[in-house]
């Protein structure tokens, strides 16, 4: 069962700022993960949006500083909603339950950005709201207004067939996400599993032997085609490969086998010594299988059917020991140089890629703005809201220098050079907006 949680924190005066770190390109899948209600889904264009209709209705500035005393008023509300590491929600499933709670609580009228984050240890989703909906409702953010958001997310849980979460009632104050999870388990079962594993790995010879001493210990083991853990006192049986990289089963082979090297002390000079020696005779060997085109050929001992030996990935070994050679990588110092320009170049390539994807991500926004704006325009006689919608529309295409049909075709163009799918994911209106 996912059991969410939900706390809200008031935005006085870094509205942008918050809206950028939740529509962060490496929070959220590339952007696939995020959407938006009544305005773009990209932080610079919503902002402006937001603080439209924000002046509209408040006597204050959206762009107003802080106070001398006390923090000023609230411009935006954002509300975080947690799942459970443990319980392994899908971020799908988090994504849309964070869109139906924002329709549930806050109606059609509201402005809000959308975006579940996917690089923590639990799945979560972050929801910023403006402070006044389009028709000038007001919405605040306290002990007591907060329940409601609380009990709203229970009926979605609900209707997505999951268990609501904990009962908060009379329990106005937000704790933070570690001390909910703590009090719902006790403590992380994941991270007790990790902590076990790390603590015995520098004392046995093999993986078979490391699952027996879990099993002494009290943890219950599963082998199949993946295997799985479960700590004393827990429900759930838990893959070892969700625990992290270091602990699927070739690198807890791995580790096991060079155990020594790494374990947390520092080798003497003796060791040392004897570490790049045997280092220096490994590369020698390879050199010589490269030269040949050869590779180091699988050894199986018999007498020892589930040995580390007979487990480990022999021919992938060989093929990173090729690449050492092929790089000329002859001491610790190549190889960590080597990283560190590869590290670089790797830095340099995902900024331009997160940038290509937060001006697609503009793109796509400003191009589902327009086909309202055209509908709006043509309505005729407009009630007060969508006068006011209207106006936000006709401001987030004019600041992006879209007056006319063929500008819209030109963005529709410069969207499909940076990601030209099949179906793309943006509106395909021919004639999206008549000034």
């Amino acid at each position: 069962m996912l059991i969410p949680y939900v706390k809200s924190v008031c935005i006085h005066t870094t509205v942008e700022k918050s809206l950028r770190y939740i529509l962060n390109p490496e929070k959220t899948e590339d952007l696939v993960l995020t959407a938006s209600v009544n305005c773009c889904t990209n932080a610079r264009d919503a902002y402006l949006q937001m603080k439209t209709v924000y002046n509209h209705f408040s006597r204050d500035s959206f762009d107003s500083p802080p106070p001398l005393s006390g923090k000023g008023t609230v411009k935006a509300i954002h509300y975080v909603m947690s799942f459970a590491d443990e319980e392994n929600v899908t971020p799908e499933l988090a994504h849309k339950i964070a869109k139906a709670f924002v329709r549930k609580n806050f109606g059609d009228e509201v402005q809000a950005v959308i975006a579940t984050h996917v690089d923590a240890s639990h799945v979560h989703n972050h929801v910023i709201i403006n402070s006044y909906s389009l028709s000038g409702q007001k919405y605040y953010a306290n002990r007591s207004s907060l329940r409601q958001p609380r009990e709203t997310i229970n009926g979605v849980c609900r209707t997505f067939g999951v268990k609501p979460a904990l009962n908060f009632e009379n329990k106005g104050r937000s704790v933070s996400y570690y001390e909910w999870s703590q009090n719902k388990k006790g403590t992380s079962w994941k991270e007790q599993i990790r902590q076990e594993i790390d603590k015995l790995i520098p004392s046995v010879n093999s993986l078979d032997e490391l699952l027996q001493v879990l099993e002494e210990r009290g943890y219950e083991v599963k082998r199949g085609k993946y295997i799985s853990i479960k700590a004393p006192g827990q429900q759930r049986f838990v893959r070892t490969k969700t625990l992290g990289e270091e602990y699927t089963e070739d690198s807890l082979n791995t580790r096991i086998l060079y155990r020594e090297v790494g374990a947390g002390t520092t080798p003497s000079q003796n060791e040392q010594t004897k570490l790049s020696e045997a280092y220096a005779a490994i590369l020698h060997d390879v050199r010589i299988l490269a030269g040949q085109r050869k590779k180091v050929p699988r050894k199986r001992i018999v007498t020892t059917e589930y040995s580390v030996e007979n487990d480990l990935d022999v021919y992938r070994l060989s093929a990173q020991l090729s690449v050492i050679s092929k790089d000329n990588i002859c001491s610790i110092g190549d190889l960590e140089g080597r990283i560190a320009k590869l590290r670089t170049e790797y830095e340099k390539q995902r900024q331009e890629i997160n940038e290509h994807i937060e001006e697609y991500n503009r793109m796509v926004s400003l191009l589902e703005q327009a086909p309202l704006f055209k509908e709006l325009s043509n309505k005729g006689k407009l009630s007060d809201t969508e006068q006011l919608q209207l106006k936000v529309c006709r401001q987030a295409l004019e600041q992006n220098d879209i007056h006319f049909p063929a500008d819209v075709d030109s963005m529709r163009e410069k969207a499909l050079q940076l990601y030209p799918p099949n179906n793309p994911p943006f509106p395909k209106t021919k004639d999206p907006r008549v000034r």
